[in-house]
């Protein structure tokens, strides 16, 4: 069976390629730039990206099935259109070319973020929580633009299936989307000195390996028109800093970073970015998130999937693994 991935060589995409690969099928990775693990005789590479029709038209020619995991994410562009153009109007592009080719099922990987953050009673946020999220960011706005625009082709034929993965980490690039592994690093190398306002803001924490199984089970398994949080284990940051300090052994001290001292630091490099065009290391809609609670439940992805993702504690210390032996 032939599947195409767009977004093949990002942070999920290149295990998920892997992934594929080994079992069997014949993967069209469609990349603007070649990436690695393309030696494999499944793997035939699409020079091209979600903005370029003629490059999608032959990437999904002959395929069943479709990954659809290319976006544009980060906090802040210097164009703010640029998610809309890349997330939306790219998305069209890959359903266009999709229902063209006949292809019958497609996932489409968007965010965990589109489900808002937790009720003021602190519960877990299910696909269910709201009929309007509070977004702030135009990332997540854009991404949840994307989400209704393919649930809509069901009317043309096609099954679309979208998960909602939320923070996730383990071995990979330590770039923007792999942050949180990033941190573990810093940590461990007593680079990491501070924990966001009182320590207590709640995130959902999952590791790469089980984002990969939970897209191909919602391939595999997933309804059409349903979305399905791929998420891992709730905890605090308190809770967080805690385990890092028991798998690394340090005894750093950390210190609580009031929320206000932290918004006016965002807001100057919001300035200097406008001013620049420099991407800044933080903008104010990221602290305001750090003041919420983004518990999330996966019971759905466990019930309909069968998705069973890692105890999060051998997660971490499987990460922080590769970090010494890798980097």
């Amino acid at each position: 069976m032939k599947v195409l991935v767009t977004g093949s060589t990002g942070y999920v995409g290149v295990p998920l390629v892997r992934r594929l690969a080994e079992e069997g099928f014949e993967v069209h990775a469609l990349a603007r730039t070649p990436g690695e693990d393309r030696e494999h005789p499944g793997v035939r590479t699409f020079k091209g990206d979600v903005l370029d029709t003629d490059s999608l038209e032959a990437a999904v020619a002959g395929c069943e099935a479709v990954y659809h995991l290319a976006a544009y994410a980060g906090v802040w562009a210097k164009d703010p259109d640029r998610f809309r153009l890349v997330n939306v109007e790219g998305t069209r592009n890959v359903f266009n070319a999709a229902a063209e080719a006949g292809v019958k099922r497609v996932v489409v990987t968007s965010t965990g973020g589109v489900m808002g953050h937790s009720p003021a009673d602190g519960r877990a946020v299910d696909e269910q929580t709201y009929d309007n999220p509070p977004l702030a960011s135009w990332y997540e706005k854009s991404k949840l633009a994307a989400e209704n625009l393919a649930f809509s082709y069901q009317k043309k034929g096609l099954k679309v299936v979208v998960v909602n993965p939320t923070r996730i980490f383990g071995p990979g690039p330590l770039n923007e989307s792999n942050s949180v592994t990033k941190l573990i690093k810093q940590f461990n190398d007593g680079k990491w000195r501070f924990i966001p306002g009182d320590g207590e803001s709640v995130g959902n924490y999952v590791y790469l390996d089980d984002v990969v199984d939970g897209h191909i089970l919602a391939m595999e398994k997933g309804t059409s028109g349903e979305r399905y949080i791929l998420g891992g284990t709730n905890v605090s940051y308190n809770q967080l800093f805690s385990l890092l300090r028991e798998v690394t052994g340090s005894r750093q001290r950390l210190f609580h970073t009031p929320l206000a001292p932290m918004l006016l630091f965002s807001r100057l490099e919001l300035l200097k970015a406008r001013l620049t065009g420099k991407k800044p290391l933080i903008v104010p809609e990221f602290v305001h998130k750090l003041t919420k609670n983004w518990s999330m439940s996966i019971e759905k992805a466990r019930k309909e999937l069968g998705y069973s993702p890692m105890v999060f504690e051998d997660a971490v210390q499987m990460t922080l693994n590769w970090i010494k032996q890798n980097t």
